[in-house]
């Protein structure tokens, strides 16, 4: 049998192909491979960790404001005037969550309801004091005075004591504790 010029040109080109060799996996090519592919993986699991950990404060969710016990309900109601207690309440900042403590002072309203207000003078942020004989807040710092309501009476302040969010849930007093900014007249929330 006679191949004419053509076909002995196709079966060169074959015969080229032939002689180059082609890639071979060997054991230790297809072991590299999986090192590759296993090193990659354990890259991506650890680099979209700390991915995640580095945004976590962006991300989290705030869970609100959470309220603080303050006391039973029935233990102000024949107090005379403010009553001062402390609250503990945790704040989150980024990363952290850190546990304070506050003092504030429960009194009753003209209407008879429990009111809760911070103890922090709002012109410098100093702690006031309940004087009962004078019947008045005073602040020790710069001679601000406030009425058993939290009004302003007298004083360097720019307005009164800063009422907080109540509720009584199971007969137990909360409060929702904020910071406010100072030498301001009017309450703006920094926390």
């Amino acid at each position: 049998m006679t191949h004419t010029g053509e076909t002995n040109k196709g079966f060169e080109g074959c015969a080229q192909c032939a002689s180059k060799n082609p890639t071979a996996v060997t054991r230790r090519s297809f072991v590299g491979t999986l090192l590759g592919i296993g090193s990659s993986t354990i890259g991506a699991i650890l680099g979209v960790s700390m991915f995640r950990f580095v945004l976590y404060p962006v991300y989290a969710k705030d869970s609100g404001k959470e309220w603080s016990h303050v006391g039973d309900a029935s233990e102000f109601a024949n107090s005379k005037g403010p009553v001062s207690k402390t609250i503990n309440f945790s704040v989150r900042d980024g990363w952290r969550e850190v546990v304070s403590s506050q003092s504030v002072y429960v009194n009753k309203t003209a209407e008879g309801q429990l009111q809760v207000l911070s103890a922090i003078c709002p012109h410098m942020g100093c702690s006031v004091g309940w004087q009962a004989s004078q019947g008045k807040f005073v602040c020790p710092c710069h001679g601000g005075q406030f009425a058993p309501d939290g009004r302003h009476l007298s004083g360097p302040p720019p307005r009164g004591l800063d009422n907080l969010r109540t509720q009584v849930k199971d007969g137990k007093l909360q409060v929702q504790f904020e910071y406010f900014r100072s030498n301001v007249p009017n309450q703006e929330t920094l926390s």
